[in-house]
């Protein structure tokens, strides 16, 4: 099945490049450009065209700041509203029967991103695996996620959580149209990283995602973003105010400005509440009471999210990246006692006690990561094991290299052994003082567990269902290991603990 890069879709034949060992189509789009009048509207369906369209260049990554775009040394993807595309990579080798389907959802906080990264085409996984993987784009920060359904006119409706309905849109296009690139509609895993992950426990607790896939993998989802619609509307008006706008023409202003003028703005607003509430992210999915009824960390606790098997995780080090790089997560004693809200300083005290140096900086950013990815990561497996087969991991592994750096294992280095880029520039540049040998270990526990999670629902036998008795728990590293209930202390110190709300 499949070995041609012409490909009959529902709204238009599509013309892919063939490599020597997996055939690749790229933005191919499955809705309309959010443009004009589209602006701020939910996705509306692609007009079908004529011929063949072709399908082997990257198109627009969605609005966001140039430098978040990036995809190379000096070199970034062009932004633009008219980015809902998607891009397929499948294996050049004839299948007898449809392949399992893994759909990655990139990260970056909501704000910045791209499926154009090299990284992501899954060429590696879908190689090795025997799958086909799709990449997609979906609209960021200005244009995704701020809700500005309170300054609809009778000429100009807003909707809420564009982003994810954007999503939904990209699973509703692999629903309809992955068979005719050999994927199994019917074997659809969702995975994603970061705030991709976050989109991933946002799907599974969105009604109108129900039966679009049939598992997820979190990997480092900061669990608990969610704003509820009064936070939403507070925050909309600060946007509007920011790009001078008044209530009255606030419709017309949306509408009509430049879209780097409408991002600009929202940037500003965003950086205001983070800097005077740490760990407050405000450009996330709205709790709307339609589209999403409930917080996704509320939903896996009731029992109301999608019952799909889950592997959801956190990497040991989440912090450091953001201590060294973006002054976003309250990574230092003060950020944190901001973060932790009225009653900060109190159980600051508590935290310091399970976190040995506190308030010294390696501990102070140990728990800056642990209060953003770790602390609602645990919410969220505690609540969906109830009502699904769930599998907990924590990644420890990092090379000499990351260890010198002061980074450990940080951020987003998980990607690298999930997406196979051992032996590429960045798998070199990852292992240049060392390490070879174990990242080859940990690409074949991610990917192994993965794969075999895709294909059949459960990851490898030797990885146990998570339970919150046991809070069985697999330690990637060189060598990978069993835990049962990994840093305790620390876990205690957090429980009862929320975002705060927006002031």
């Amino acid at each position: 099945m499949v070995a041609s890069t012409d490909i009959q879709t529902a709204d238009g034949m599509v013309r892919g490049r063939r490599g020597r060992r997996v055939l690749r189509w790229r933005s191919i789009p499955y809705a309309a450009p959010p443009v004009g009048d589209l602006r701020f509207r939910a996705p509306q369906p692609v007009t079908p065209w004529a011929g063949v369209r072709q399908a082997t260049e990257f198109g627009f990554a969605a609005m966001q700041h140039r430098s978040g775009a990036r995809i190379g040394p000096r070199r970034y993807q062009p932004t633009h509203e008219d980015s809902l595309t998607l891009n397929v990579t499948a294996p050049v080798t004839p299948a007898d029967r449809p392949r399992p389907v893994m759909v990655f959802i990139h990260g970056g906080g909501y704000l910045i991103g791209t499926s154009a990264l090299a990284l992501y085409s899954g060429a590696r996984l879908a190689i090795g695996g025997d799958v086909i993987v799709v990449s997609l784009n979906y609209r960021l920060g200005a244009f995704g996620y701020v809700d500005f359904g309170e300054f609809s006119t009778a000429e100009h409706t807003f909707d809420s959580n564009l982003g994810l309905r954007d999503q939904v849109a990209a699973l509703e296009w692999v629903r309809t149209n992955i068979a005719a690139f050999g994927g199994d509609p019917g074997n659809v895993t969702i995975f994603g990283e970061s705030a991709g992950a976050h989109a991933v426990l946002s799907l599974l607790a969105t009604p109108a995602a129900k039966g679009l896939f049939h598992r997820g993998i979190a990997q480092s989802p900061p669990a608990d973003w969610a704003v509820g619609a009064h936070d939403a509307r507070v925050f909309a008006r600060r946007c509007v105010d920011a790009l001078g706008a008044t209530a009255d023409d606030a419709a017309t202003a949306l509408i009509r400005a430049d879209a780097n003028d409408i991002r600009r703005a929202v940037d500003r607003a965003i950086n205001t509440v983070m800097r005077a509430q740490p760990g407050v992210f405000t450009a996330v999915p709205t709790v709307d009471g339609d589209y999403l009824p409930q917080a996704p960390i509320d939903a896996l606790r009731d029992g109301t999210a999608h019952r799909v098997p889950l592997i959801i995780g956190t990497n040991r080090d989440e912090g450091t990246l953001f201590d060294r790089f973006a002054d976003e997560l309250p990574t230092k004693p003060e950020r944190l006692r901001k973060a932790l809200g009225p009653d900060g300083a109190e159980l600051e005290s508590r935290i310091a006690a399970a976190y040995s140096g506190y308030p010294e900086p390696k501990a102070a950013v140990r728990a800056g990561g642990d209060y953003t990815f770790w602390r609602p990561s645990l919410l969220a497996m505690e609540g969906h094991s109830r009502y699904a087969p769930t599998y907990a991991y924590r990644y420890d592994f990092a090379p000499r290299a990351l260890h010198l750096a002061g980074l450990g294992a940080t951020h987003a280095t998980d990607l690298i052994p999930v997406f196979g880029a051992t032996d590429n520039a960045i798998g070199r540049a990852f292992t240049a003082a060392g390490g070879r040998r174990g990242l080859r270990a940990v690409t074949r526990q991610f990917q192994d567990n993965w794969l075999t999670f895709a294909h059949t629902g459960t990851p490898l036998p030797s990885w146990p269902a998570y339970t919150e008795e046991r809070r069985t728990t697999l330690i990637i590293d060189d060598p990978t290991r069993l835990v049962h209930d990994p840093d305790q202390a620390k876990r205690l110190a957090w429980q009862g603990i929320r975002v705060p709300t927006l002031t």
